[in-house]
């Protein structure tokens, strides 16, 4: 009998959004753009283990991300952060399984920190409030705070106005052309529609919104206008975030499922099932 044990590793998810829509009503005298979009929750994503250093304080991540230093690293910023704040004194070695494209519009690296905060504020037993972990968050990137308090919700200011608004169920294909749009290139763009009038949340259909980002992205990048050309066919689709990922919505998971595989190899896609409630809100319940 082998004597060797193999520990399972503990996850914890980090899941997907989707912009349903993003309007840019203007600008801040600090740069920043005053946004309002509703940001759906997804059951698909990334999903990241807590390894507890007891002995040291190290915060460093087994699976490093190519091209990416962990010092740049939105999870070991975050990790860091949570310790500082806390003044913990143990460390943390952390896995990532990683299944969302980077730089997709689709809260990739957001839902990576904000599922670091939320898992090691349990684990370190730092007993930081929601509320609290979501400021931490905000300082790490506008979307944060959303992934920690894990509910779908229309956002408003810079994306830290947070109002939950369950959506009726509904089935996401979620596709990426494999290209990389910048963010800042996207929000620096003198082309970029600045003046959408405010809507009032109760107004919302999502016929009668859009994202302001989608034009500029798709004069920009050809790839990214092929893949809409192709959706659209297919059910309604949009751009989420500053792309490149874009959507089509369903209301059965076996059409979702029989388009995307009808979709070019060249594609990276995948079908979720929009959440009210976070799938990381969940495993926090688990645990305690």
């Amino acid at each position: 009998m082998n004597a060797s044990v193999t520990t399972q590793k503990d996850w914890w998810p980090s899941p997907a959004k989707l912009n349903l829509f993003l309007h840019i009503l203007g600008r801040y005298e600090n740069g920043y753009h005053q946004l309002q979009s509703l940001f759906q929750m997804l059951d698909y994503g990334d999903a990241l283990a807590f390894s507890i250093s007891s002995n040291n304080t190290e915060i460093k991540m087994d699976t490093p991300l190519e091209g990416v230093p962990d010092d740049e690293n939105l999870i070991i910023k975050a990790a860091r952060l949570l310790a500082r704040k806390t003044k913990f004194d143990k460390g943390a070695v952390i896995s990532l399984n990683k299944r969302l494209p980077m730089g997709g519009g689709i809260g990739g690296g957001s839902s990576n920190a904000a599922t670091t905060l939320v898992a090691l504020n349990h684990l370190w037993g730092t007993a930081l409030s929601e509320d609290e972990l979501a400021e931490l968050g905000l300082t790490l990137g506008a979307d944060v705070p959303i992934f920690v308090r894990g509910l779908t919700a229309f956002a408003g200011g810079v994306g830290e106005e947070i109002t939950p608004a369950p959506q009726p169920e509904q089935y996401f294909l979620v596709a990426n052309p494999n290209v990389h749009v910048s963010t800042a290139e996207v929000f620096t763009s003198a082309d970029l529609p600045r003046n959408t009038p405010v809507m009032r949340w109760e107004d919302y259909e999502f016929e009668k919104t859009r994202n302001d980002c989608q034009q500029l992205v798709v004069n920009r990048y050809p790839e990214v206008a092929k893949l809409l050309q192709w959706l659209v066919h297919y059910a309604p689709s949009r751009m989420t975030g500053t792309g490149a990922s874009v959507f089509a919505t369903f209301s059965d998971y076996t059409l979702a499922e029989q388009v995307r595989a009808k979709m070019p190899d060249t594609w990276q896609s995948f079908v979720a099932k929009g959440v009210n409630r976070s799938p990381l809100l969940d495993k926090l319940e688990q645990q305690r």
